[in-house]
């Protein structure tokens, strides 16, 4: 069989359009040069042929369906038609209320002599024209896992039981499957039974971290389900609890020392997994990831255990990766269950990363496919792809602008700032307001406006420093910790009045 050119194979690759389609791609006067650009690309990549039609409209997100019948020019041959996703839901809507099966997708369609289907709505940035065609996240499943979450609460006692309780729902909220509840080795906790029954209470699954047998004892008895943790210091006392443990070496590098708890443990009827011991970097963490290897090979059925906390908590780096690789490696090793923590600040989200974590891991290693384009949750310092504007449309955008609204767009991590005869670009939104006041142009520049470009150039520099895609008035994306902006209206006081 021959192989596919690369234009055959990648012209397969669109899930919108077909290899043979003549599409017409629909803008107005502002995008022109970029959509130009796009369509352009997008067709030797796809493998179909494209007209731009640009309309009488200077912004193509305020053409409508009803506005469009009236400049719709169709080229011969067209098979399909692409309108600015602005058009999504209007498109659909009904021409005559009356007639509610008549929509403006038929009525286009009948002008263009094409079926309704061959009418479509793409993305509302040309630039995201490749994504819109094939190249976006695919609707992956990600709702089966097979990693337990345990999250430990450091230091429980010195909490409340109100404290406890919300602290443990927070944490329930954000993936956790099970509440860990941490003793002070320095004290023993009194009333230990009663932060274990609340947390039971409160319908979580609830374990206990401690070497004390009596703080054990009263946690089991209140509800506790699991022991963290067993080796032969106090594995003969375990054998009453009736309760799962998790297993350790006597000391992290002496791994028969776990054989000989775990045969312990087997001979008394006692349930366990198995936890050799992640070091953190510099106290032996490559010789650790072994020993979860080596144990694997040892007990190739039996449930393990992996304390990540050991390295998010004691490393100098944003969790989220850190936790993502040790999630791949405990779904490879078959490591059912990860106990982590939210200390430190730069952890504080460590619960709601694992959970994502181990979804993308189990569908990778499920279907065997790398873990890219499934979800950009944990992608939050840079975003997934930047969409640059050319020079070329750059400068035509400069060039056309006839009304004084302000635009603001990042370039090569540089800032533009364009309007009716304005285009400055820099760094520096200080400099670069500075240098707008001093313009004729500032007349056009009340308190209000110069607060909201401040804000938005704020912004801007914050995205051309770290590689961030910006979009005017739209929230920068930091992936699963994103926060919708809220738009806000400060009253303007009129140029009269505030020359009066």
């Amino acid at each position: 069989m021959p192989k596919p050119s690369h234009a055959e194979s990648a012209a397969t690759a669109s899930t919108v359009l077909p290899p043979a389609a003549a599409v017409l791609f629909v803008t107005g006067r502002l995008a022109a040069t970029a959509m130009r650009s796009a369509a352009s690309e997008a067709a030797n990549k796809y493998g179909f042929t494209q007209t731009v039609l640009v309309t009488p409209i200077t912004v193509a997100a305020l053409i409508t369906p009803k506005w469009l019948t009236r400049h719709f020019e169709i080229p011969a041959a067209i098979t399909h038609v692409v309108l600015p996703g602005y058009c999504v839901g209007a498109v659909d809507l009904p021409i005559d209320e009356a007639i509610p099966e008549k929509t403006w997708r038929m009525r286009l369609a009948e002008m263009a002599g094409l079926a309704p289907e061959q009418i479509l709505c793409g993305p509302k940035d040309c630039r995201d024209l490749d994504t819109w065609l094939g190249g976006k996240i695919r609707d992956i499943d990600l709702s089966e896992h097979r990693i337990e979450i345990i999250a430990e609460i450091n230091h429980a006692p010195r909490w409340s039981l109100d404290e406890i309780t919300r602290v443990a729902d927070s944490l329930r909220s954000e993936g956790a499957d099970r509440i860990d509840v941490g003793c002070d080795p320095a004290r023993r906790c009194g009333a230990i039974g009663d932060y274990v029954a609340a947390l039971v209470q409160n319908g979580h699954r609830v374990s206990i971290d401690t070497f004390d047998s009596w703080e054990a004892e009263t946690a089991i008895r209140a509800g506790a389900s699991l022991v963290l943790s067993v080796n032969s210091s106090n594995r003969q006392v375990a054998v009453d609890w009736g309760c799962e443990v998790v297993a350790i070496p006597d000391t992290p590098d002496d791994l028969n020392s776990l054989d000989e708890t775990i045969e312990f443990l087997r001979c008394n009827g006692v349930p366990c997994r198995l936890d050799p011991i992640l070091e953190p970097i510099g106290s032996g963490f490559g010789a650790s990831l072994l020993r979860y290897a080596e144990t694997r090979r040892r007990y190739p059925e039996h449930a393990m255990m992996m304390g990540i906390g050991n390295l998010t908590e004691l490393t100098d780096v944003d969790s989220a990766g850190v936790n993502f690789l040790l999630l791949g490696l405990c779904e490879e090793f078959g490591v059912g269950s990860v106990l982590t923590t939210q200390v430190i600040n730069w952890a504080r989200s460590s619960i709601r990363e694992c959970d994502i974590a181990r979804r993308l891991v189990h569908h990778s290693i499920r279907e065997g496919v790398p873990p890219k384009r499934l979800s950009d949750q944990l992608v939050m310092l840079r975003d997934p792809k930047l969409r640059p504007y050319s020079d070329e449309a750059l400068a035509t955008l400069a060039a056309e602008i006839r009304d004084n609204n302000y635009r603001i767009l990042v370039q090569n991590g540089e800032i533009h700032l364009i309007s009716a005869g304005v285009h400055l670009r820099g760094d520096e939104p200080f400099t670069m307001m500075s240098d707008l006041l001093a313009m004729p142009q500032s007349d056009n520049v009340d308190v209000s406006h110069a607060f909201y470009l401040g804000f938005e150039l704020a912004k801007a520099k914050i995205a051309a420093q770290l590689g961030k895609q910006y979009e005017q008035d739209q929230t920068l994306r930091w992936g699963h910790l994103t926060s919708e902006e809220k738009r806000h209206r400060i009253p303007r006081t009129s140029r009269h009045r505030r020359a009066n």
